[in-house]
């Protein structure tokens, strides 16, 4: 029989592991440096009063000290309650991960102004961390549309992570590919990236990005791992097995890189090595269906048909294989699954 691949995409449960998001790490945020393209120092008094404390409050942020920052804050906001003022006193609630205080300070910027660029940005932020991502998209958009160009790319950055968890994968890669600019330390921002690429089947360019993450995280092995799955979404299935070498020199035992190399393998006529690298995976990740579908193609090779059906049998309860019944009419006719 011909050989069939895993299905291309980063969705699946054996590869999806490897990308989950983790908002609170997902921005490398500029807080305290947008501020300085939003405020403007006013020319006479209690504004004045107020920027100049805002000043002393971002120098205070800067050398970690976000309770004394918080002080200067408040006395700014106690000289002029302007949306500049509580959206200064967000980013240290923000710095001191106080999140209820940080949303009610940038709603507070928002009544004040609803076009101001860094409390939009705020509440972006604060959205994307919720996993309110249409909200997150909608605060970003506004940022955007109001910000200057220091706090522009951050923005597009959110607004990109939000529109991929939306499955907006065209309008994320946008957003995210002119955020991010040549910059290649928002490593979960590339991420977000690469599986976006993934999703809307341009596998040349995850690769690319999956390329950059193995040279500034190599100790990753989920960007290994992705790497190899994305090269042998090309066909390159030589180029795969070396790339998950990398990844089991990391840990050789890992599930997902042995049945993802097993199917690489398995393309490449390999048979048994793919059995012993399939067995492997399954004994400490039983219930991988992509795994069970790949042991269940050599096993019926080998004509255990048994073996193969009972395989693709539990891979169709476990789910996430697109060819299942397919493959379950091809190899199970007239076999009854073991109860």
């Amino acid at each position: 029989m011909d050989a069939v691949t895993e299905p291309d995409t980063f969705a699946t449960t054996a590869v999806q592991v490897f990308f989950v998001m983790n908002v609170r790490n997902a921005i490398i945020l500029p807080l305290l440096l947008l501020a300085s393209g939003v405020l403007a120092v006013p020319a006479t008094g209690h504004a004045q009063e107020a920027a100049k404390l805002i000043a002393q409050g971002d120098s205070l942020l800067a050398m970690d000290r976000p309770q004394k920052a918080i002080d200067k804050f408040t006395q700014a906001i106690e000289k002029d309650g302007s949306a500049a003022s509580y959206s200064a006193r967000a980013r240290a609630w923000y710095q001191m991960d106080r999140m209820d205080r940080f949303l009610l300070d940038a709603d507070k910027a928002l009544k004040l102004d609803s076009t101001h660029a860094q409390a939009n940005f705020q509440r972006a932020l604060y959205a994307l961390r919720s996993e309110d991502f249409h909200n997150a998209e909608r605060y970003a958009s506004t940022c955007i549309r109001h910000a200057p160009v220091s706090m522009r790319s951050s923005a597009l950055v959110i607004r990109g992570q939000a529109r991929a968890e939306l499955k907006q994968n065209s309008g994320a890669i946008a957003d995210l590919e002119e955020g991010l600019g040549d910059r290649t330390e928002d490593l979960p921002a590339m991420k977000t990236l690469a599986r976006a690429h993934d999703a809307a089947g341009d596998h040349a360019a995850s690769l690319a990005v999956l390329e950059k993450l193995c040279a500034v995280e190599p100790y990753d092995i989920g960007n290994w791992t992705n790497r190899g799955f994305e090269l042998s979404a090309l066909g390159r299935f030589e180029d795969a097995l070396t790339i998950y070498g990398e990844a089991l020199a990391l840990d050789k035992d890992e599930p997902t890189v042995l049945s993802n190399k097993a199917n690489s393998l398995l393309q490449l006529g390999r048979f048994d090595e793919a059995l012993s690298d399939v067995q492997r995976s399954l004994k400490s990740y039983p219930s991988n269906a992509l795994a069970l579908r790949t042991r269940a193609i050599l096993l019926a090779r080998k004509g255990e048909k048994e073996k193969a059906c009972s395989d693709l049998h539990l891979a169709r309860v476990l789910g996430g294989v697109a060819d299942i019944n397919k493959l379950i009419e091809e190899h199970c006719a007239g076999i009854q699954p073991k109860r």
